[in-house]
């Protein structure tokens, strides 16, 4: 297949990309190289004869048009998007631009391929979303997201991320578009942007620097490697069912705070300090402004329809990170001086 891979410069997208070429489809990594973006995230694919690069933002409609008449895709996954929770709470309206309004710009473009070129039956747009237009769970383990759980969302990001589940349904429903949709929860591995925790973590403890953990650190959230991630999605193209939606989950829930003292131990292991453990610099700070308490997801779905579960449990998840973030030193160096990389954001309310 020939997939638009919208993102595949950033933490997710470009694993899809990788896993995507490395399976024999023609991709085009669309994306607009924001700061969280590094094509060095899929350097090993980019001489393949099947991958293509398009420096394309998705709020820019008539790009995205023009890519679409060039490039002519059998099925596009839609992963760009702005993502941290934090940057959403200081500057909001670039989430509702990028977000909502590059979401339709897509589903326009697409459309109107699509219909032009006969309404196709084997085209799909697979749209990529989080598990954080849920809202947030009780402390009660029984208690899940699935596919059916009313939204419910508590940042500007999962708003943003919420509106763009909608256009996709609507256009699904109102235009016949062969659509699909994902909800994750969240995800870690190789080439993860250097601002969210578990890179924080692993970079601070590094530098000798504190390892910041919000409120108590008793916040709950359901961990998904990566390159699993990827998977499911690449899954999810070729044996979902049109209009529907799939919850995809690590199956790992564990506390930030656990989360945070596995990670040193880990550390402690591969890369021991002089004297004493990492853990000696976790350290408790002013909570994130409507932090949801937990997140769960029920995987029944696709593990039911599709046959998908993950492969890798969260220790040898973090494990195969620390490992990658020890031996990237350049990789990460390199992204240190970007914008609000180091500091801490979201505290506007």
């Amino acid at each position: 297949m020939k997939l638009l891979i919208t993102g595949g410069a950033g933490f997710i997208g470009s694993a899809v990309v990788r896993q995507a070429v490395k399976a024999g489809h023609q991709v085009i990594n669309l994306d607009a190289l924001t700061y969280a973006a590094c094509l060095d995230n899929v350097s090993e694919v980019a001489d393949s004869p099947l991958y293509t690069f398009a420096q394309v933002d998705i709020r820019d409609a008539a790009a995205v048009e023009a890519c679409f008449d060039q490039h002519q895709p059998d099925a596009v996954l839609h992963l760009a998007a702005e993502s941290h929770v934090d940057r959403s709470i200081d500057g909001p309206a670039v989430f509702m631009e990028t977000n909502v309004m590059g979401t339709f710009n897509l589903l326009q473009s697409a459309r109107r391929m699509w219909e032009a070129k006969g309404r196709p039956d084997n085209f799909r747009f697979q749209h990529i979303s989080t598990d954080e237009v849920y809202g947030s769970l009780p402390a009660d383990p029984s208690v899940m997201f699935t596919e059916e759980t009313a939204y419910d969302p508590r940042s500007p990001y999962s708003a943003s991320k919420a509106a763009s589940d909608h256009l996709v349904r609507a256009w699904g429903e109102t235009y016949g578009l062969p659509v699909l949709l994902t909800n994750c929860s969240n995800n870690y591995g190789p080439y993860h942007f250097p601002e969210k925790l578990i890179p924080v973590v692993i970079l601070n403890a590094l530098a000798g620097k504190p390892l910041p953990i919000y409120g108590d650190g008793s916040n709950i959230r359901d961990w998904l490697y990566v390159e699993d991630h990827a998977d499911a999605l690449l899954t999810v193209l070729e044996k979902g069912q049109l209009g529907r939606s799939y919850n995809i989950g690590g199956e790992n829930e564990r506390t930030n705070l656990e989360l945070v003292q596995t990670l040193c131990a880990i550390l402690d292991e591969k890369r021991p300090k002089a004297t004493g453990s990492y853990k000696d610099q976790i350290t408790f700070v002013t909570d994130r402004p409507g932090h949801d308490a937990r997140y769960a997801i029920d995987p029944n779905r696709i593990r039911n329809e599709l046959g998908w579960r993950p492969s890798v449990t969260v220790e040898e998840g973090l494990a195969l990170t620390v490992e990658w973030y020890l031996n990237n030193e350049q990789w990460w160096r390199a992204l240190q001086n970007r914008d609000g990389v180091g500091e801490r954001l979201g505290k506007a309310s």
